[in-house]
Protein backbone atom coordinates (compact mmCIF):
# COMPACT_ATOMS: atom_id res chain seq x y z
CA UNK A 1 0.00 0.00 0.00
CA UNK A 2 2.64 2.34 0.85
CA UNK A 3 4.97 1.86 -1.98
CA UNK A 4 1.45 1.86 -4.22
CA UNK A 5 1.28 5.50 -2.80
CA UNK A 6 4.53 6.56 -3.30
CA UNK A 7 3.92 5.81 -7.16
CA UNK A 8 0.88 7.58 -7.41
CA UNK A 9 2.40 10.60 -5.95
CA UNK A 10 5.79 10.10 -7.44
CA UNK A 11 3.71 10.22 -10.69
CA UNK A 12 1.16 13.49 -10.33
CA UNK A 13 4.06 15.85 -8.97
CA UNK A 14 6.07 14.94 -11.81
CA UNK A 15 2.69 15.66 -14.20
CA UNK A 16 1.89 18.46 -12.83
CA UNK A 17 5.94 19.68 -13.08
CA UNK A 18 5.63 18.64 -16.90
CA UNK A 19 2.86 20.43 -17.44
CA UNK A 20 2.40 23.40 -16.48
CA UNK A 21 6.59 24.93 -16.69
CA UNK A 22 5.82 25.51 -20.22
CA UNK A 23 8.47 26.52 -22.35
CA UNK A 24 10.62 27.46 -19.05
CA UNK A 25 13.91 24.87 -18.47
CA UNK A 26 13.62 21.70 -16.22
CA UNK A 27 16.68 23.85 -13.82
CA UNK A 28 14.41 26.93 -13.31
CA UNK A 29 11.51 25.33 -12.79
CA UNK A 30 12.76 22.31 -10.40
CA UNK A 31 13.28 25.80 -8.31
CA UNK A 32 9.75 26.83 -8.15
CA UNK A 33 8.11 23.38 -8.04
CA UNK A 34 10.21 22.15 -5.18
CA UNK A 35 9.71 25.30 -3.11
CA UNK A 36 6.28 25.01 -3.61
CA UNK A 37 6.07 21.30 -2.34
CA UNK A 38 8.37 22.26 0.31
CA UNK A 39 5.69 25.02 1.53
CA UNK A 40 3.00 23.22 1.01
CA UNK A 41 4.08 20.27 3.59
CA UNK A 42 4.94 22.90 6.04
CA UNK A 43 1.76 24.11 5.89
CA UNK A 44 -0.16 20.57 6.09
CA UNK A 45 2.60 19.51 8.80
CA UNK A 46 1.68 22.61 10.51
CA UNK A 47 -2.20 22.46 10.50
CA UNK A 48 -2.55 19.00 11.53
CA UNK A 49 -0.05 19.67 14.50
CA UNK A 50 -2.07 22.33 15.40
CA UNK A 51 -5.20 20.35 15.34
CA UNK A 52 -3.89 17.81 17.79
CA UNK A 53 -2.86 20.16 20.15
CA UNK A 54 -6.12 21.74 19.67
CA UNK A 55 -8.16 19.12 19.85
CA UNK A 56 -8.97 19.30 23.77
CA UNK A 57 -10.68 22.61 23.11
CA UNK A 58 -12.73 21.28 20.74
CA UNK A 59 -11.65 23.73 18.08
CA UNK A 60 -9.52 23.66 14.14
CA UNK A 61 -6.51 25.55 13.12
CA UNK A 62 -8.37 26.98 10.20
CA UNK A 63 -11.07 28.06 12.42
CA UNK A 64 -9.14 30.39 14.76
CA UNK A 65 -10.08 34.10 14.78
CA UNK A 66 -6.99 35.96 13.80
CA UNK A 67 -8.37 39.06 15.20
CA UNK A 68 -10.23 38.55 18.28
CA UNK A 69 -8.20 38.37 21.59
CA UNK A 70 -9.36 34.71 22.01
CA UNK A 71 -7.58 33.74 19.21
CA UNK A 72 -4.55 35.84 19.47
CA UNK A 73 -4.19 34.05 22.42
CA UNK A 74 -4.43 30.42 21.16
CA UNK A 75 -2.58 31.46 18.39
CA UNK A 76 0.29 32.81 20.79
CA UNK A 77 -0.02 29.47 22.54
CA UNK A 78 0.17 27.30 19.47
CA UNK A 79 3.07 29.31 18.50
CA UNK A 80 5.21 28.36 21.28
CA UNK A 81 4.37 24.44 21.04
CA UNK A 82 5.07 24.77 17.42
CA UNK A 83 8.11 26.36 17.23
CA UNK A 84 9.37 24.00 19.74
CA UNK A 85 8.39 20.85 18.00
CA UNK A 86 8.19 22.26 14.18
CA UNK A 87 10.80 24.44 14.36
CA UNK A 88 8.48 27.64 12.62
CA UNK A 89 4.97 28.67 12.92
CA UNK A 90 2.16 29.83 10.44
CA UNK A 91 -0.92 31.63 10.75
CA UNK A 92 -4.28 30.06 9.53
CA UNK A 93 -4.83 32.93 7.20
CA UNK A 94 -1.15 31.43 5.46
CA UNK A 95 -1.96 27.87 5.18
CA UNK A 96 -1.00 26.61 1.25
CA UNK A 97 -4.75 25.60 0.81
CA UNK A 98 -5.76 29.59 2.24
CA UNK A 99 -3.63 30.85 -0.73
CA UNK A 100 -4.17 28.22 -3.49
CA UNK A 101 -7.98 29.26 -3.20
CA UNK A 102 -7.80 32.86 -3.01
CA UNK A 103 -5.83 32.67 -6.90
CA UNK A 104 -8.88 30.17 -7.90
CA UNK A 105 -11.09 32.83 -7.27
CA UNK A 106 -9.08 35.42 -9.27
CA UNK A 107 -7.52 37.16 -6.56
CA UNK A 108 -3.84 38.19 -7.15
CA UNK A 109 -1.76 36.03 -4.70
CA UNK A 110 1.70 36.46 -4.91
CA UNK A 111 2.63 39.52 -3.02
CA UNK A 112 0.59 37.72 -0.29
CA UNK A 113 2.97 34.42 -1.10
CA UNK A 114 6.31 36.52 -0.96
CA UNK A 115 5.36 37.50 2.87
CA UNK A 116 4.17 34.41 3.69
CA UNK A 117 7.51 32.83 2.61
CA UNK A 118 9.07 35.64 4.65
CA UNK A 119 7.00 34.98 7.63
CA UNK A 120 7.61 31.21 8.02
CA UNK A 121 11.72 32.28 7.72
CA UNK A 122 10.87 35.21 10.56
CA UNK A 123 9.21 33.06 12.94
CA UNK A 124 12.44 31.10 13.59
CA UNK A 125 14.57 33.61 14.36
CA UNK A 126 15.85 33.47 17.87
CA UNK A 127 15.20 30.47 18.27
CA UNK A 128 17.39 27.14 17.33
CA UNK A 129 15.69 26.24 14.38
CA UNK A 130 17.14 29.62 12.59
CA UNK A 131 20.02 28.28 10.96
CA UNK A 132 17.78 25.23 9.56
CA UNK A 133 15.53 28.14 8.16
CA UNK A 134 17.29 31.10 7.30
CA UNK A 135 17.25 31.82 3.76
CA UNK A 136 15.23 28.65 2.55
CA UNK A 137 12.67 30.19 0.08
CA UNK A 138 16.00 32.52 -1.27
CA UNK A 139 15.35 30.67 -4.61
CA UNK A 140 12.08 31.30 -4.86
CA UNK A 141 11.46 34.10 -6.81
CA UNK A 142 8.01 35.27 -7.57
CA UNK A 143 9.16 38.23 -9.15
CA UNK A 144 10.98 36.25 -12.14
CA UNK A 145 10.11 36.98 -15.82
CA UNK A 146 10.32 33.11 -16.27
CA UNK A 147 7.13 32.65 -14.94
CA UNK A 148 5.67 35.23 -16.99
CA UNK A 149 5.99 38.73 -18.99
CA UNK A 150 3.39 40.25 -17.00
CA UNK A 151 2.08 40.16 -13.39
CA UNK A 152 -1.31 38.83 -14.61
CA UNK A 153 0.88 35.91 -16.59
CA UNK A 154 2.96 34.83 -12.75
CA UNK A 155 0.09 35.22 -11.08
CA UNK A 156 -1.79 32.04 -13.27
CA UNK A 157 1.19 30.28 -13.52
CA UNK A 158 1.42 30.47 -9.64
CA UNK A 159 -1.66 29.76 -9.23
CA UNK A 160 -2.20 26.90 -11.44
CA UNK A 161 0.69 25.44 -9.36
CA UNK A 162 -0.48 26.07 -6.05
CA UNK A 163 -4.45 24.65 -6.92
CA UNK A 164 -3.17 21.33 -8.38
CA UNK A 165 -0.64 20.89 -5.48
CA UNK A 166 -3.53 21.44 -3.41
CA UNK A 167 -5.59 18.47 -4.87
CA UNK A 168 -2.84 16.07 -3.19
CA UNK A 169 -3.19 14.88 0.15
CA UNK A 170 0.81 15.09 1.35
CA UNK A 171 0.42 13.76 5.27
CA UNK A 172 -3.26 11.78 5.28
CA UNK A 173 -3.24 8.98 8.07
CA UNK A 174 -1.67 6.61 6.03
CA UNK A 175 1.22 8.50 4.33
CA UNK A 176 4.42 7.56 6.18
CA UNK A 177 6.56 10.51 6.36
CA UNK A 178 9.34 9.31 3.82
CA UNK A 179 6.93 8.55 1.22
CA UNK A 180 6.54 12.11 0.11
CA UNK A 181 10.08 12.51 1.28
CA UNK A 182 10.78 9.47 -1.36
CA UNK A 183 8.44 11.91 -4.20
CA UNK A 184 10.57 14.83 -3.55
CA UNK A 185 13.77 12.62 -4.28
CA UNK A 186 12.07 11.10 -6.95
CA UNK A 187 11.48 14.84 -8.47
CA UNK A 188 14.79 16.05 -7.89
CA UNK A 189 16.27 12.83 -9.87
CA UNK A 190 13.99 13.18 -12.97
CA UNK A 191 15.30 17.13 -12.76
CA UNK A 192 18.83 16.03 -12.88
CA UNK A 193 18.51 13.25 -15.85
CA UNK A 194 17.77 16.07 -17.34
CA UNK A 195 19.89 19.07 -16.44
CA UNK A 196 23.14 17.56 -18.24
CA UNK A 197 26.65 18.36 -16.69
CA UNK A 198 25.58 20.40 -13.99
CA UNK A 199 23.46 17.24 -12.30
CA UNK A 200 26.02 15.50 -10.77
CA UNK A 201 26.74 18.41 -9.18
CA UNK A 202 23.84 17.87 -6.46
CA UNK A 203 22.72 14.44 -6.90
CA UNK A 204 24.19 11.25 -6.40
CA UNK A 205 22.20 8.21 -8.06
CA UNK A 206 19.91 6.16 -5.49
CA UNK A 207 21.28 2.51 -6.00
CA UNK A 208 24.89 4.59 -6.00
CA UNK A 209 24.06 6.44 -2.83
CA UNK A 210 22.65 2.80 -1.15
CA UNK A 211 26.01 1.01 -2.54
CA UNK A 212 27.90 3.86 -0.13
CA UNK A 213 25.86 3.86 2.65
CA UNK A 214 25.51 0.22 2.97
CA UNK A 215 28.99 0.05 3.06
CA UNK A 216 30.07 2.64 6.00
CA UNK A 217 27.15 0.69 8.20
CA UNK A 218 28.40 -2.57 7.64
CA UNK A 219 28.59 -4.30 10.96
CA UNK A 220 27.33 -1.89 12.72
CA UNK A 221 24.55 -2.10 14.54
CA UNK A 222 24.23 1.70 15.17
CA UNK A 223 26.15 4.98 14.23
CA UNK A 224 26.09 8.33 16.25
CA UNK A 225 26.54 10.70 13.40
CA UNK A 226 26.96 10.57 9.60
CA UNK A 227 28.87 13.54 7.55
CA UNK A 228 29.16 14.43 3.80
CA UNK A 229 31.67 17.70 3.34
CA UNK A 230 29.64 17.36 -0.49
CA UNK A 231 26.22 16.70 0.53
CA UNK A 232 24.66 18.50 -2.71
CA UNK A 233 21.00 17.88 -1.77
CA UNK A 234 21.35 15.62 0.99
CA UNK A 235 20.51 12.13 -0.78
CA UNK A 236 23.44 10.59 0.51
CA UNK A 237 23.13 11.36 4.00
CA UNK A 238 19.30 10.19 4.13
CA UNK A 239 20.49 6.67 2.46
CA UNK A 240 23.05 6.27 5.54
CA UNK A 241 20.09 6.99 8.13
CA UNK A 242 17.42 4.67 6.05
CA UNK A 243 19.84 1.89 7.20
CA UNK A 244 18.68 2.13 10.58
CA UNK A 245 15.26 3.14 9.52
CA UNK A 246 13.48 0.75 11.61
CA UNK A 247 15.79 0.61 14.58
CA UNK A 248 14.79 3.08 17.79
CA UNK A 249 18.35 5.02 17.19
CA UNK A 250 17.50 5.89 13.69
CA UNK A 251 16.02 9.66 15.66
CA UNK A 252 19.61 9.55 17.71
CA UNK A 253 21.90 10.14 14.60
CA UNK A 254 23.15 13.18 14.17
CA UNK A 255 23.51 14.59 10.38
CA UNK A 256 26.03 16.81 9.49
CA UNK A 257 26.99 18.49 5.50
CA UNK A 258 28.22 21.31 3.69
CA UNK A 259 27.35 21.98 0.09
CA UNK A 260 29.23 25.24 -1.57
CA UNK A 261 25.83 25.71 -3.89
CA UNK A 262 23.59 27.88 -2.42
CA UNK A 263 20.43 26.69 -4.61
CA UNK A 264 21.81 23.16 -3.61
CA UNK A 265 22.22 23.77 -0.15
CA UNK A 266 18.40 24.78 -0.13
CA UNK A 267 17.17 21.68 -1.42
CA UNK A 268 19.42 20.03 1.14
CA UNK A 269 17.69 21.15 3.97
CA UNK A 270 14.00 20.63 2.34
CA UNK A 271 15.17 17.00 1.59
CA UNK A 272 16.34 16.74 5.83
CA UNK A 273 13.04 18.19 6.74
CA UNK A 274 10.54 16.64 4.32
CA UNK A 275 12.34 13.16 5.12
CA UNK A 276 11.30 13.86 9.23
CA UNK A 277 14.17 14.53 10.17
CA UNK A 278 14.09 17.02 13.32
CA UNK A 279 15.90 20.41 13.20
CA UNK A 280 18.19 19.57 16.22
CA UNK A 281 19.09 16.37 14.33
CA UNK A 282 20.92 17.86 11.18
CA UNK A 283 24.01 20.51 10.76
CA UNK A 284 23.95 21.38 7.19
CA UNK A 285 26.22 24.73 6.33
CA UNK A 286 26.92 26.25 2.76
CA UNK A 287 30.29 27.05 1.97
CA UNK A 288 33.60 25.80 0.29
CA UNK A 289 34.49 22.48 2.12
CA UNK A 290 38.39 22.76 1.24
CA UNK A 291 38.30 26.17 1.68
CA UNK A 292 36.21 26.77 4.93
CA UNK A 293 35.52 23.75 6.74
CA UNK A 294 32.57 24.38 8.88
CA UNK A 295 32.99 21.22 10.82
CA UNK A 296 36.23 20.58 11.30
CA UNK A 297 36.79 20.15 15.26
CA UNK A 298 34.15 17.55 14.78
CA UNK A 299 34.67 13.64 14.32
CA UNK A 300 32.23 11.49 12.93
CA UNK A 301 31.42 7.81 12.21
CA UNK A 302 30.32 7.49 8.90
CA UNK A 303 31.61 9.72 6.31
CA UNK A 304 30.83 9.98 2.09
CA UNK A 305 30.60 11.68 -0.38
CA UNK A 306 30.60 12.25 -4.40
CA UNK A 307 32.91 15.26 -4.59
CA UNK A 308 32.98 16.92 -8.01
CA UNK A 309 35.08 14.90 -10.01
CA UNK A 310 38.75 16.56 -11.07
CA UNK A 311 37.69 19.88 -9.62
CA UNK A 312 40.14 23.26 -8.90
CA UNK A 313 40.66 24.52 -5.89
CA UNK A 314 43.19 26.86 -4.30
CA UNK A 315 46.13 24.78 -3.54
CA UNK A 316 47.63 27.62 -1.56
CA UNK A 317 50.73 26.86 -0.03
CA UNK A 318 49.42 27.71 3.51
CA UNK A 319 47.62 24.74 3.54
CA UNK A 320 50.62 22.73 4.14
CA UNK A 321 50.07 24.04 7.93
CA UNK A 322 46.77 23.15 7.87
CA UNK A 323 45.65 19.80 9.97
CA UNK A 324 44.34 18.17 7.46
CA UNK A 325 47.10 18.19 4.82
CA UNK A 326 50.33 18.67 6.46
CA UNK A 327 51.16 15.04 7.04
CA UNK A 328 51.55 14.32 4.00
CA UNK A 329 54.09 16.67 2.77
CA UNK A 330 52.23 17.87 -0.62
CA UNK A 331 49.30 18.93 -1.91
CA UNK A 332 46.24 17.85 -4.48
CA UNK A 333 47.18 19.33 -7.81
CA UNK A 334 45.88 22.42 -8.53
CA UNK A 335 43.61 21.14 -11.19
CA UNK A 336 42.44 18.02 -9.49
CA UNK A 337 41.08 18.39 -5.59
CA UNK A 338 40.02 14.60 -5.79
CA UNK A 339 42.38 13.76 -3.39
CA UNK A 340 42.21 17.11 -1.24
CA UNK A 341 38.52 15.77 -0.54
CA UNK A 342 39.74 12.29 0.46
CA UNK A 343 42.13 14.16 3.02
CA UNK A 344 39.93 16.57 4.55
CA UNK A 345 37.08 13.28 4.87
CA UNK A 346 39.96 11.36 6.46
CA UNK A 347 40.62 14.56 8.91
CA UNK A 348 36.69 14.28 9.95
CA UNK A 349 37.01 10.27 10.02
CA UNK A 350 36.63 9.12 13.87
CA UNK A 351 38.96 6.23 14.95
CA UNK A 352 36.31 3.78 14.51
CA UNK A 353 34.39 5.10 11.34
CA UNK A 354 34.62 3.98 8.34
CA UNK A 355 34.54 6.37 4.90
CA UNK A 356 33.45 5.25 1.22
CA UNK A 357 34.29 8.52 -1.50
CA UNK A 358 33.21 8.18 -4.95
CA UNK A 359 36.07 9.09 -7.15
CA UNK A 360 37.55 9.20 -10.76
CA UNK A 361 39.43 6.36 -11.96
CA UNK A 362 42.62 8.52 -12.30
CA UNK A 363 43.32 8.62 -8.47
CA UNK A 364 44.17 4.96 -8.44
CA UNK A 365 47.24 5.33 -11.08
CA UNK A 366 48.29 9.19 -10.99
CA UNK A 367 51.55 9.83 -9.90
CA UNK A 368 53.85 13.37 -8.85
CA UNK A 369 51.94 14.46 -5.47
CA UNK A 370 48.57 12.49 -6.13
CA UNK A 371 51.30 9.45 -5.93
CA UNK A 372 52.74 10.94 -3.29
CA UNK A 373 49.38 11.07 -1.25
CA UNK A 374 48.69 7.36 -2.09
CA UNK A 375 51.91 6.43 -0.30
CA UNK A 376 51.58 8.01 2.38
CA UNK A 377 47.57 6.55 3.00
CA UNK A 378 49.07 3.10 2.37
CA UNK A 379 52.22 2.91 3.50
CA UNK A 380 52.71 5.35 6.25
CA UNK A 381 48.85 4.98 7.79
CA UNK A 382 47.51 1.58 6.12
CA UNK A 383 43.96 3.57 5.86
CA UNK A 384 43.24 2.27 2.39
CA UNK A 385 40.83 -0.89 3.08
CA UNK A 386 39.02 -1.57 -0.42
CA UNK A 387 38.89 -0.37 -3.92
CA UNK A 388 35.63 -0.92 -5.68
CA UNK A 389 35.63 0.15 -9.77
CA UNK A 390 32.40 0.85 -10.86
CA UNK A 391 30.85 1.22 -14.69
CA UNK A 392 30.93 3.80 -16.68
CA UNK A 393 27.97 6.26 -17.17
CA UNK A 394 26.62 5.73 -14.32
CA UNK A 395 26.16 9.56 -13.15
CA UNK A 396 24.63 12.15 -14.44
CA UNK A 397 26.66 14.63 -16.36
CA UNK A 398 29.37 12.13 -17.35
CA UNK A 399 30.41 8.63 -18.59
CA UNK A 400 33.75 8.75 -17.13
CA UNK A 401 34.88 5.32 -15.07
CA UNK A 402 34.49 5.73 -11.34
CA UNK A 403 35.59 3.71 -8.31
CA UNK A 404 35.09 3.59 -4.42
CA UNK A 405 37.30 3.75 -2.26
CA UNK A 406 36.63 2.35 1.52
CA UNK A 407 38.85 3.72 4.47
CA UNK A 408 39.16 2.88 7.78
CA UNK A 409 41.88 4.30 10.79
CA UNK A 410 41.61 1.10 12.58
CA UNK A 411 41.42 -1.71 9.92
CA UNK A 412 40.38 -5.23 11.24
CA UNK A 413 42.20 -6.38 7.86
CA UNK A 414 45.48 -4.39 8.46
CA UNK A 415 47.54 -7.07 6.32
CA UNK A 416 45.18 -6.74 3.09
CA UNK A 417 43.43 -4.06 0.14
CA UNK A 418 40.44 -5.60 -1.17
CA UNK A 419 40.00 -4.98 -4.72
CA UNK A 420 36.82 -5.48 -6.50
CA UNK A 421 36.44 -5.17 -10.70
CA UNK A 422 31.76 -4.09 -10.69
CA UNK A 423 33.17 -2.20 -14.22
CA UNK A 424 31.00 -5.06 -16.32
CA UNK A 425 27.92 -5.52 -13.61
CA UNK A 426 25.27 -3.06 -14.64
CA UNK A 427 21.97 -2.59 -16.36
CA UNK A 428 21.43 -0.42 -19.53
CA UNK A 429 18.99 2.66 -19.84
CA UNK A 430 18.18 4.86 -22.82
CA UNK A 431 20.98 7.14 -21.94
CA UNK A 432 22.66 5.97 -19.00
CA UNK A 433 24.29 2.79 -17.45
CA UNK A 434 22.82 1.84 -13.52
CA UNK A 435 23.55 -0.44 -10.92
CA UNK A 436 21.10 -3.37 -10.50
CA UNK A 437 19.89 -4.87 -7.21
CA UNK A 438 22.04 -8.12 -8.49
CA UNK A 439 24.90 -5.88 -9.12
CA UNK A 440 24.79 -3.94 -5.55
CA UNK A 441 24.35 -7.28 -3.65
CA UNK A 442 27.74 -9.16 -5.79
CA UNK A 443 29.83 -5.98 -4.30
CA UNK A 444 28.68 -5.98 -1.03
CA UNK A 445 29.25 -10.04 -0.87
CA UNK A 446 32.61 -9.16 -1.98
CA UNK A 447 33.00 -6.59 0.25
CA UNK A 448 32.17 -8.88 3.36
CA UNK A 449 33.52 -12.07 2.84
CA UNK A 450 36.93 -10.65 1.26
CA UNK A 451 38.00 -13.19 -0.66
CA UNK A 452 38.77 -14.23 -4.32
CA UNK A 453 36.16 -14.17 -6.59
CA UNK A 454 37.15 -14.53 -10.76
CA UNK A 455 37.56 -11.55 -12.84
CA UNK A 456 35.63 -9.98 -10.01
CA UNK A 457 37.51 -9.79 -6.59
CA UNK A 458 41.21 -10.58 -5.53
CA UNK A 459 42.25 -9.87 -1.66
CA UNK A 460 46.07 -8.53 -2.22
CA UNK A 461 48.36 -8.51 0.51
CA UNK A 462 49.86 -5.13 1.74
CA UNK A 463 53.03 -5.95 0.95
CA UNK A 464 51.99 -6.42 -2.90
CA UNK A 465 50.38 -2.76 -3.12
CA UNK A 466 52.95 -1.16 -1.38
CA UNK A 467 55.86 -2.07 -4.53
CA UNK A 468 56.92 0.62 -6.19
CA UNK A 469 56.19 0.46 -10.20
CA UNK A 470 59.68 0.43 -11.69
CA UNK A 471 58.47 1.26 -14.84
CA UNK A 472 56.60 4.28 -14.42
CA UNK A 473 56.90 6.94 -11.63
CA UNK A 474 53.33 5.82 -10.17
CA UNK A 475 53.99 4.53 -6.78
CA UNK A 476 51.71 2.56 -4.95
CA UNK A 477 49.69 1.76 -8.43
CA UNK A 478 45.87 0.75 -7.38
CA UNK A 479 44.77 0.39 -11.07
CA UNK A 480 42.63 -2.29 -10.84
CA UNK A 481 43.28 -4.58 -13.37
CA UNK A 482 46.91 -5.22 -11.69
CA UNK A 483 45.26 -6.96 -8.91
CA UNK A 484 41.84 -8.39 -10.40
CA UNK A 485 42.29 -10.42 -13.65
CA UNK A 486 39.38 -9.95 -15.99
CA UNK A 487 41.28 -11.10 -19.33
CA UNK A 488 39.69 -12.85 -21.33
CA UNK A 489 40.96 -15.87 -23.13
CA UNK A 490 40.37 -16.30 -27.04
CA UNK A 491 38.75 -19.78 -27.90
CA UNK A 492 41.14 -22.56 -28.73
CA UNK A 493 41.09 -22.64 -32.51
CA UNK A 494 41.18 -26.45 -34.16
CA UNK A 495 43.32 -25.99 -37.16
CA UNK A 496 42.61 -29.38 -38.24
CA UNK A 497 38.97 -28.78 -38.79
CA UNK A 498 39.72 -25.20 -40.41
CA UNK A 499 41.59 -26.82 -43.01
CA UNK A 500 39.23 -29.39 -43.76
CA UNK A 501 36.63 -26.83 -44.05
CA UNK A 502 38.57 -25.34 -46.42
CA UNK A 503 39.35 -28.12 -48.04
CA UNK A 504 35.35 -28.94 -48.71
CA UNK A 505 34.99 -25.35 -50.02
CA UNK A 506 37.48 -25.85 -52.74
CA UNK A 507 35.96 -28.87 -54.34
CA UNK A 508 32.39 -27.00 -53.68
CA UNK A 509 33.81 -24.17 -55.99
CA UNK A 510 35.46 -26.68 -58.46
CA UNK A 511 31.93 -28.33 -58.92
CA UNK A 512 29.96 -25.12 -58.90
CA UNK A 513 32.90 -23.91 -61.85
CA UNK A 514 31.90 -26.79 -63.85
CA UNK A 515 28.20 -26.78 -63.84
CA UNK A 516 28.26 -22.60 -64.66
CA UNK A 517 30.79 -23.58 -67.01
CA UNK A 518 28.71 -26.25 -68.95
CA UNK A 519 25.56 -23.69 -68.60
CA UNK A 520 27.28 -21.16 -70.69
CA UNK A 521 28.59 -23.54 -72.99
CA UNK A 522 24.48 -24.21 -74.03
CA UNK A 523 23.89 -20.78 -73.94
CA UNK A 524 26.82 -20.25 -76.39
CA UNK A 525 28.48 -17.58 -73.98
CA UNK A 526 32.28 -18.18 -73.49
CA UNK A 527 33.01 -18.75 -69.56
CA UNK A 528 35.33 -16.30 -68.34
CA UNK A 529 37.97 -18.28 -65.84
Amino acid sequence: MVEQHKKELEKQLWNIANKLRGNMSADDFRDFILGFIFYKYLSERMDLYADDILKEDNIKFDAIDENTDEGKEYLDAVKEEAIDHLGYFLKPSELFHVLAEKGLNGEFIIERLTQVLNHIEQSTMGTASEDDFTGLFDDLDLTSNKLGKTEKAKNELVTKILVRLDDIDFLHHETDIDVLGDAYEYLIGKFASGAGKGAGEFYTPPAVSKLLAKIVTLGKEKISSVYDPTCGSGSLLLKVINEYKDQESYKDIKVYGQESNPTTYNLARMNMILHGMHYRNFDIQQDDTLEQPQHFEKRFEAVVANPPFSADWSASAGFLTDERFQDYGKLAPKSKADFAFVQHMIHQLDENGTMAVVLPHGVLFRGAAEGHIRKHLIKDKNYLDAVIGLPANIFYGTSIPTCILVLKKNRQHNDNVLFVDASQNFGKATNQNYLRDEDLKAILDAVEKREFKEKFAFVAKIEDVKKDDTISSNEFNLNIPRYVDTFEEDELVDIEAVALSIEKVNKNIVVEDILLSDFCTELGIKAVK
